[in-house]
């Protein structure tokens, strides 16, 4: 008797996905990022706002703490709307997480500064971080497994690559249009009220993304046990029972890839604040960042589909390893423009390639029935434990040590374990979505 899951009432096992699906399946991931970068590089401000100080550096400490509060709801997201997604279908849960994401991002966005409505700032600033951090942990699982499932077995890699390289169009997108702004309303403006509008633009292309998500066929399985799915904890339960090496293996590759995002997003304020450049230099930043992140996934997903997810995990990783350190030092050495934008892009393009293996191959290996929910948890909690933390880590380390080095030291180790991580993935190129067999195999 065939035990694999039958399909969601309306699902479909592979749905036509035109340029406008894909684009809105992944442009949760995109607002996260965009979300994620302009508040990395506007984190100073946002401190001055919010958290008033007399030290420059502890309002931007503390800027950068309200940054990390938000990924402590990631893990609460990652399981309730992971499984959800699981129980009740791809599409139902990517209209959640979208509408909780705008909210989020518009309480910060319009959130009076603490200097008109004192503590009641940190409040609701508090609010719309934990409110966003919630949605996001529950966005990558259902999305990504949409992409993989609707994709087609021969290019799932590059189909499901458009998740990672969605970030990459945020984070080029934030930094074109935090450049031209700075140039025409100057710092200052920028200091006082530019990086809220940031944010209003990004909020901009929400009422489309749901429009365009609430439209999509559905892809998620049905659970061959209907009791198996009941609960959060029961799905909890049986990953850990089941698939608990490959969940702790993927912990540290996604920490691994978590960490060099936060590094490379941390650049602004690194070439600014550590190695002196101008404002209008150090904003330009995020261009070279998002313009590898644009194109390297891709390849990293077209890779995948031809010589495996495994390899294109491990090689990318173990060059971040050899060349942060002297990277860096480059940069500390002759601190100039150029040299940070060259880089940026070298490690984020490393990265990128990573990262498009990783987010295809992770799902891949588990069962449809708790795919979104093993994928949504443990992102969920790698991000939460390093994505908050990295920055602030990092500042607190140059800041202490006076090492200018230290991103780079930070950097480096947890790409090595990340590279050791991947070494014992197992290769899932080819693999039956629903038996987890290869495809083809009797």
């Amino acid at each position: 008797m065939d035990a694999r899951p039958g399909p969601h009432p309306g699902a479909t096992a592979h749905p036509a996905l035109d340029r406008k699906a894909v684009g809105a399946v992944v442009l949760g991931n995109a607002l996260e990022f965009y979300d994620f970068t302009v508040y990395a590089f506007f984190a100073k401000p946002i401190g001055a706002a919010f958290f008033p100080a007399a030290d420059p550096t502890h309002s931007l400490l503390a800027s950068l703490a309200l940054f990390g509060i938000g990924y402590v709801m990631r893990p609460i997201g990652g399981a309730l709307i992971g499984a959800f997604a699981d129980r009740a279908g791809r599409k139902p849960a990517m209209l959640i997480t979208i509408g909780l994401m705008a909210l989020g991002m518009l309480l910060l966005a319009a959130c009076p500064p603490y200097a008109a409505i004192g503590g009641w700032a940190q409040v609701i600033v508090i609010a719309g971080r934990l409110i966003q951090g919630l949605a996001l942990g529950g966005e990558v699982g259902p999305s990504t497994a949409y992409l993989l499932e609707a994709a087609a077995p021969e290019r799932r890699g590059f189909v499901t690559s458009w998740q990672i390289a969605s970030q990459g169009c945020a984070a080029l997108f934030a930094g074109i249009v935090a450049t031209i702004l700075a140039l025409v309303v100057g710092d200052q403006a920028m200091n006082a009220w530019g990086w809220r509008l940031m944010f209003v633009l990004g909020l901009a292309v929400v009422p489309v993304g749901l429009i365009i998500r609430s439209h999509l066929p559905e892809t998620a399985g049905v659970e061959e046990d209907p009791n198996a799915a009941a609960s959060t904890f029961a799905v909890m339960k049986r990953l850990l029972r089941e698939h608990g090496r490959l969940l702790g293996l993927t912990f540290l590759v996604i920490s691994a890839s978590t960490v060099s995002n936060a590094v490379g997003t941390n650049m602004p304020v690194y070439a600014g604040a550590t190695l002196g450049l101008s404002e209008t230099a150090a904003t330009a930043v995020p261009i070279a960042l998002g313009l590898a992140s644009v194109a390297f996934p891709l390849l990293g997903g077209w890779l995948a589909d031809r010589v495996g997810r495994r390899l294109i995990m491990i090689w990318p990783r173990a060059l971040i390893v050899i060349l942060a350190i002297p990277a860096f030092a480059w940069m500390v050495k002759a601190p100039g423009a150029l040299n940070v934008y060259a880089i940026t892009f070298l490690l984020s393009a490393l990265s990128s390639i990573n990262a498009a293996a990783v987010i295809v191959g992770i799902p891949e290996a588990l069962p449809r029935a708790v795919r979104s929910a093993g994928l949504s948890i443990v992102y969920a909690v790698s991000v939460s434990v390093f994505g908050g933390t990295t920055n602030y880590v990092i500042n607190w380390l140059i800041a202490e040590t006076g090492d200018r080095l230290a991103p780079a030291y930070y950097l480096a180790a947890f790409s090595l374990i990340g590279t050791v991580a991947a070494f014992l993935l197992p290769e899932t190129r080819g693999r039956d979505l629903d038996s987890n067999r290869e495809a083809g195999e009797a």
